[in-house]
């Protein structure tokens, strides 16, 4: 038996340091490392999700070997296949493609958001790039948010969540820490041992707004009125700091004209809240020093997204909430890894331009049915993703996937909802069997992710898969011949940004940036040529933050968010939630609805069937079903994502998951 240094790379920010135990090379147990060990953030213990790691590994799901298609389109019918034989098949129906109708109609659907730094971004991104084929941009998540974190900041970095301790205000705003991130809620514990005032921002009253002095349960898509309402108050009471406006910001005018259309009673109105919790909040924010804010990504996720991502941390700019260790804004801490996935373009020709879709396009498209996409695609290639679960529309995903002339080809390490209706099926390593580096966006750290186990089955990584394609396709870039350990020094810096040593220490951690060292306004500033944060941008996609109501005949909102048991999708096929969906007792009791019931959640996309909880964590009007519980679970085999449309946020055509408005009624 013997014990191994690690890390997760998992979608999550914590990015926990981890000690896994190996026994007869079989991983056995996955824990925390020891605390003062590695990434301080993890502090001697993880979640459970991740305790449960190996059971992914070995689950009878698991993908042990190529598979191509011999039954229908989504039965799961397959037989087995060689590495070869896959591999040849696939090449040669992109070189048909190709040359057909050009490189336009191969489309790589790419996330492996849960991959470490080059599952994620290494040389298959690359390969679809060498060949032309287009770029689906990651709109289904923090797209929108990135794009509102530049027009404020720029490439200002992130506060340090380590610091939120010396807070004495924290506001949470659109973040679960509960299910995601969860070692941030001891350093907001120690934060209110310390005497913060804590605010949790949320529809629901999650586990960390159940510790809040003071939850506003908003209606999904009002954030941005509520934070309009504030700096209205922050104008009107004399409480915007103009010294550090005048010095640090544009756009402030601008910024508060538009707040004076917000009035307190106006914006409870349409947030759903009362008009003195907005003036307490209000109040909060201008006499509380030092606060910090946590921007969470679920602000993002309706019609509004860039405008309520944009407008509350503008209050902290017009409150001068910056410049002393505990004040902020904490959102991504990307972009202190020293490590550049650029360098893996080795190919003597000029990277090609490549055309762009939206990843909420990607189902229309593969239709036909997208004006602006008018190459007929014939070849999908899915990795780390599991768009028949996790796209918006889910219907029409689904109806592209049945398409019999459209190729799929699925990399994946568990049969998913969508490797069922691939034509052919690759095995892929799980983080436990293969070399790699990985970034934090939720700490100032960078670790390695070393192979501790010999691949299961016939599994090969990311890289590994581009690279067999690459030579089919005749691409002889010295990159795709380059092994894990290779490409691992290969794009990994001679120095970081904090000017730490490129390479992670001997221990397998480093820290990026120094403990403390990262104050925004003192450490770090907007990266805008005039060094200031952008309140109003004349010349942007939205100019200003603003509230677009949302008409529906269907009188309940229905949100989607992440739970503790899974990370999207990722561990559905053992540890999902369950198949429920949760609404107030009066939302319930004005249906007839009882708890247990079985009951039809249904829009104009359709309709599903489940059982439901009565749960008054909930605000009236609003109703939840955990996002990525696989089809399997739901009655007919269609989830929540049947129900949410094919919107786009106002900046970066982001996912409206949130949008969804439904109506709820019991099965007789």
């Amino acid at each position: 038996m013997s014990v191994h240094r690690t890390a997760c790379p998992l979608d999550c920010p914590d990015t926990c340091s981890l000690d896994v135990t190996v026994e007869d090379g079989r991983l056995v147990a996955v824990d925390a490392a020891p605390k003062g060990e590695g990434n301080p953030l993890t502090a001697g213990w993880i979640c459970q999700k991740v305790k449960f790691h190996p059971r992914r590994v070995y689950a009878p799901e698991r993908v042990m070997t190529p598979l191509i298609r011999t039954g229908d389109k989504g039965t799961g019918t397959f037989r087995e296949a060689s590495w070869d034989e896959a591999l040849d098949l696939i090449a040669r129906h992109m070189i048909e493609t190709i040359d057909t109708v050009g490189p336009n109609g191969v489309v790589p659907y790419l996330y492996s958001s849960s991959g470490a730094a080059l599952a994620a971004g290494g040389l298959t991104p690359m390969l679809f790039a060498r060949m032309g084929a287009p770029d689906v941009i990651h709109t289904i998540c923090a797209h929108t948010a990135g794009a509102a974190q530049n027009q404020l900041f720029g490439g200002m970095l992130s506060a340090d969540p380590l610091d939120l301790p010396h807070a004495r205000l924290v506001v949470v705003w659109g973040a679960n820490p509960t299910a995601s991130n969860t070692h941030l809620l001891p350093l907001i514990t120690e934060a209110k041992r310390n005497g913060a005032t804590v605010v949790v921002i949320d529809p629901r009253r999650t586990g960390v707004a159940q510790r809040a002095d003071l939850h506003l349960a908003v209606m999904p898509g009002s954030d941005v009125a509520l934070a309009y309402a504030i700096a209205r108050i922050l104008d009107e009471t004399g409480r915007v700091d103009r010294a550090f406006c005048a010095d640090h910001a544009t756009g402030v005018d601008e910024f508060l004209a538009a707040a004076r259309a917000w009035p307190v009673e106006r914006a409870a109105e349409v947030c759903g809240i009362e008009p003195g919790d907005i003036r307490a909040v209000a109040e909060l924010i201008a006499t509380t020093k030092p606060a910090m804010l946590r921007m969470g990504w679920g602000l993002e996720r309706n019609r509004n997204g860039g405008s309520c991502w944009l407008a509350p941390p503008a209050l902290w700019v017009l409150a001068g909430h910056f410049g002393r260790l505990g004040s902020g804004v904490i959102y991504s801490t990307g972009g202190t890894n020293p490590f550049d996935l650029g360098r893996l373009w080795t190919s003597p020709e000029p990277r090609p331009e490549q055309a762009t879709m939206s990843m909420n396009d990607v189902g229309p498209a593969l239709l036909g049915e997208l004006a602006s996409w008018p190459t007929p695609a014939k070849v999908l290639f899915v990795q780390g993703a599991n768009p028949a679960n996790t796209a918006v529309d889910q219907g029409t995903m689904l109806r592209a996937l049945a398409r019999h002339d459209l190729f799929t080809v699925v990399h994946e390490q568990v049969m998913t909802d969508t490797a069922e209706w691939a034509d052919v099926v690759l095995p892929a390593t799980t983080h436990f069997e293969t070399d790699d580096i990985t970034g934090s966006y939720g700490s100032y750290t960078f670790q390695t992710t070393p192979a501790v186990i010999a691949r299961v089955g016939g599994s090969r990584t990311n890289d590994e898969v581009a690279a067999g394609l690459a030579s089919r396709l005749g691409y002889t870039d010295p990159a795709f011949a380059m092994s894990a350990t290779e490409l691992v020094d290969f794009v990994t810096t001679s120095a970081g940004p904090s000017g730490t040593s490129g390479a992670s220490s001997a221990s397998g951690f480093d820290r990026t940036r120094p403990t403390g060292g990262t104050v925004q306004f003192r450490d770090t500033f907007p990266t805008h040529a005039d060094g200031r944060a952008q309140l109003y941008d004349a010349d942007g996609e939205l100019p200003l933050p603003r509230y677009r109501h949302l008409e529906s005949p269907f009188p309940l909102t229905l949100i989607s968010p992440a739970s503790s048991r899974m990370i999207t999708s990722m561990f559905g096929e053992f540890n999902a939630p369950e198949a429920a969906i949760s609404m107030h007792s009066t939302d319930a009791e004005a249906r007839g609805v009882t708890d247990g019931a079985v009951v039809k959640v249904k829009n104009d996309s359709g309709e599903i069937s489940l059982t439901a909880r009565i749960d008054d964590r909930m605000r009236p009007g609003v109703c939840m079903i955990p996002k990525g519980i696989w089809l399997r679970d739901f009655p007919g085999r269609r989830s929540v994502n049947l129900l949410v449309p094919r919107g786009s946020t106002d900046l970066a055509a982001g996912a409206c998951f949130n949008d969804a408005r439904v109506d709820v009624m019991t099965v007789h």
